[in-house]
């Protein structure tokens, strides 16, 4: 049976990446990280585009090395299209078309999001058809149903405000160095996460909404701290955990209501925010709850990797579903 063996790259935001699969096998995955936004507090979109084009050509010589796989053994090359900040994205989609004609093999571009949720077929188990996706990271909150590897549905989303922009958010009223939302994580594992309420989004069917709650904490961090300028410092880990589960709280209902609507009991999660422990934590507790099978994605493909956009473009590849020279960045496409 043939293998076919992929180069893919990822770069539509702050991380520079490069993997090769074959025959739906890994075998690596390179990603190297722009510490250049820290000084900013966030990502600068021309600095990330700046140090993709220094980092790409070093990151995918490292992914083929890595994989003992020289460019004569490629079938195709595939890239990220969107969504994702167009300059980091201009830089990736050129190379590989550039790669793929100088190679003369066939281009495949990858939708960001999908990407996300195929990461689970990377590892063993892997969910069956149809499961439940609960997609979430900086820029997207979505519940999605996902009936085949290239046949999805987005059933829920966020109306305004991802929730990993809530964590970001957050984590920068609190006086958190960059990235926010994993030191707001670590600095929630240690307080009380029933310290303070705040208003958990509900909003209609499957949706969420989170301007609300970074609304909240502005004003209840301004008031406390009008009578207690110390008031952060002294209770930052109490915050942080109460935040943490009100965003989740807000989350797991939707994805509950969801999972009982449509009689699923398999559930997975996917993005950035997959990663927080407090998220993987509460998912482990709710599967015992509803009786739920659920998978998390190795840290390593949770964050913006091309492991996972490789895992797309082999099922792409088997579908004979390829891009033409003429395709260029899309930084809102979706499914």
């Amino acid at each position: 049976m043939f293998e076919p063996t992929i180069l893919a790259i990822e770069s539509s935001c702050d991380d520079t990446s490069a993997a090769i699969i074959r025959g739906g096998k890994v075998l690596s995955n390179i990603v190297t990280t722009q510490a250049v936004h820290e000084q900013y507090g966030g990502v600068v979109p021309e600095l990330a585009s700046r140090a993709h084009q220094q980092n790409i050509i070093p990151v995918v010589h490292q992914a083929l090395r890595t994989a003992n796989v020289s460019k004569s053994d490629l079938n195709a090359v595939a890239f990220t299209r969107g969504p994702g900040l167009l300059g980091a994205l201009l830089v990736g989609c050129s190379f590989a078309k550039s790669f793929a004609l100088g190679l003369g093999i066939p281009l495949i571009e990858v939708n960001h999001m999908q990407a996300h949720i195929l990461a689970h077929f990377i590892d063993e188990p892997t969910p069956q058809f149809p499961f439940l996706c609960l997609t979430v990271s900086g820029g997207h909150t979505q519940i999605v149903l996902v009936k085949d590897h290239l046949d999805m549905e987005i059933i829920g989303q966020t109306t305004d405000d991802a929730v990993g922009e809530a964590f970001d958010k957050t984590a920068k009223m609190l006086g958190l160095p960059y990235p926010g939302g994993p030191m707001l994580d670590k600095t929630a594992a240690k307080g009380n996460p029933d310290a303070f309420q705040f208003p958990v989004g509900n909003m209609p069917e499957y949706n969420f909404s989170f301007s609300g709650i970074k609304t909240s904490v502005l004003y209840f961090l301004r008031d406390k701290t009008k009578d207690n300028p110390n008031f952060v410092e002294e209770n930052l880990e109490d915050i942080c955990a109460s935040v943490q589960k009100t965003l989740i709280k807000t989350l797991m209902k939707k994805l509950v209501l969801a999972a009982k609507d449509l009689g699923i009991k398999e559930v997975a999660i996917a993005g950035g925010v997959s990663a927080n422990s407090g998220l993987r934590q509460t998912l482990q507790e709710y599967a015992k709850k509803y009786n739920w099978n659920v998978y998390i994605p190795a840290f390593q493909y949770c964050t913006d990797n091309a492991g996972m956009i490789a895992m797309a473009a082999h099922f792409q590849y088997l579908k004979g579903d390829f891009s033409s020279q003429y395709v260029s960045p899309e930084p809102r496409l979706k499914f």
